[in-house]
């Protein structure tokens, strides 16, 4: 499939569109869904409601290092970043690419945008991190260069 897929900075009415393909492409690899499925409804929200929340700290935290793929006014993929200019590091929390667009290199192309941001403000090192369950980031990021460091357990509870 020959796409024309333009991928742009952020803008203000891209929240909620990013917002509903947070909700469609975690599925299966949210640390919020694992803990719903452990704990169930919390708060009245499920988990889609929670990873979406994630959206607004990362527009909060840094707008302009957010990128968005789009085609046709429609958008198809996104990344979000975060800058620590003392520590020269830059860390991409939220990376989504539609199912329908997926295996055609965007969230590789994604990726690359992001690294050539991180070193349009100086940064000297990238992370990003995946869970144990998502095998697209499990092959991905290795491939775009990143090398494991470490591995994270998480634990929840009710109270």
């Amino acid at each position: 499939m020959t796409l024309s897929i333009n991928i742009r900075p952020f803008r203000s009415g891209d929240v909620e569109p990013i917002k509903e393909l947070t909700a469609q492409t975690f599925a299966g690899v949210s640390l919020e869904q694992n803990v719903e499925n452990l704990l169930g409804l919390l708060e009245g929200h499920d988990w889609r409601w929670r990873k979406a929340r994630h959206i607004d700290d990362d527009v909060a935290r840094n707008p302009g290092g957010i990128f968005v793929a789009e085609t046709e006014g429609r958008i198809v993929g996104y990344i979000t970043t975060l800058v620590d200019k003392d520590a020269g590091r830059g860390r991409i929390p939220n990376l989504a690419v539609d199912p329908n667009f997926r295996g055609n290199g965007l969230g590789r192309r994604l990726i690359e945008r992001a690294l050539d941001y991180f070193r349009s403000v100086g940064l000297c090192y990238a992370m990003i991190e995946t869970m144990e369950q998502n095998e697209i980031g499990r092959h991905l990021y290795p491939s775009c260069g990143f090398e494991e460091v470490a591995r994270q357990v998480h634990y929840a509870r009710k109270l």
